[in-house]
């Protein structure tokens, strides 16, 4: 079976595809929507509805389905471990138009796996058996996973790629490190490869795809279908139109310092920003600014610079200076050596793909 006839139509048919990875107070329609400014991804998947006895539709977390005006398609995610509940949330996301349901079973944040829910379950092949048979049961559509390699082994990897297969699962997005591996070792590409072979079910390779370059070198290493970024896309919303670009032999479209001032601006730029208190807008610009300076010059001025601002007129000076200065100076398409997101974390959820 062709992946067109297991999955939404790819932005363009023959290449592999492109899904920008769930991440936690990352992925809303806003960022959504600015990325798509820069070159869609195949898909999207939003961040996680939190399942539990008493849980309803995240109304932020839905916005991202019923306003997304992108044109591409976008993966409703789950998190939880109550089956009932799981089910009945898959049956109302089902409404609305999603590509598909996913189950989160990689979250590697220990305020959520201590929950035994997200990469906790990776734990409990069983367990794991009993929820994805119940939402292969309930959900008419797609279903699909999000997971990583194992909890804090891969003594159980095999398990979980049968049951793969078993529950007829439509797409497999595959982070390669364990949970405890959280995003600090080396990517086993090796497992990712071993997965292709295994499932039926396409396979997006997930963890370290920095580049169109990187992309082309983990597609070719592991056979997968395609690739899931996240952090990445953060710091360089180009990147799945380049990675397009390299899929089809073409040179990589260079950016200019001056076109990530205008992505600053338009990450800036919500229709709540005013009703924020500062401070916490100066906060939520700065997550993203940890990951766009990795690229923007090798001494890391404007990593340090921007942390240390305290006011928005502050953040906003070092953005111009850096970066109007010398607008034609172009962005790193790699994060330069060193400069490193986030000292303990990757986002305020410790929850990037």
């Amino acid at each position: 079976m062709s992946l067109s006839q297991i999955l939404p139509l790819s932005t363009c048919p023959g290449l592999s595809l492109t899904a920008l990875a769930p991440m936690q107070d990352v992925t809303d329609l806003h960022f959504m929507s600015v990325l798509a400014h820069y070159g869609c991804p195949d898909y999207f998947f939003t961040e996680y509805f939190r399942v539990h006895p008493s849980s309803t539709l995240n109304k932020k977390i839905l916005r991202s389905i019923t306003e997304n005006t992108t044109g591409r398609p976008v993966f409703a995610q789950l998190i939880g471990e109550s089956i009932p509940d799981l089910v009945r949330i898959a049956r109302e996301l089902s409404h609305y138009p999603v590509a598909g349901i996913d189950l989160n079973l990689g979250c590697p944040a220990p305020r959520v796996y201590r929950k035994n829910v997200g990469g906790g379950l990776l734990r409990d092949p069983e367990q794991v058996k009993r929820i994805l048979s119940e939402l292969r049961e309930a959900v008419a559509g797609r279903l699909t996973v999000k997971m990583r390699i194992g909890f804090d082994n891969t003594d159980h990897f095999d398990r979980l790629l049968d049951l793969i297969n078993l529950c007829d699962i439509n797409l497999l997005s595959l982070h390669g490190r364990t949970v405890k591996e959280k995003y600090h070792s080396a990517v086993h590409y090796d497992l990712i490869a071993h997965a292709v072979q295994q499932v039926r079910c396409p396979v997006l390779a997930n963890g370290n795809v920095t580049s169109a370059t990187s992309a082309l070198s983990v597609l070719e290493m592991t056979g997968a279908a395609g690739v899931m970024i996240g952090r990445a896309a953060i710091r360089n919303p180009w990147i799945f139109q380049q990675i397009r670009q390299a899929l089809n032999g073409q040179p990589v479209s260079g950016v200019p310092l001056s076109a990530v001032h205008d992505y600053i601006e338009r990450l800036r730029q919500t229709q709540t920003a005013s009703m924020v208190p500062e401070r916490a807008r100066v906060s939520h610009m700065k997550m993203y600014l940890n990951f766009i300076a990795q690229s923007v010059d090798v001494a890391g001025a404007f990593l340090r610079e921007m942390r240390q601002a305290r006011t928005e007129t502050e953040l906003l000076a070092v953005c111009d200076r850096h970066l109007l200065s010398n607008p034609e100076t172009e962005f790193a398409l790699e994060p330069y050596p060193g400069l490193v997101a986030r000292p303990t974390c990757e986002t305020p959820q410790d929850c990037c793909a």
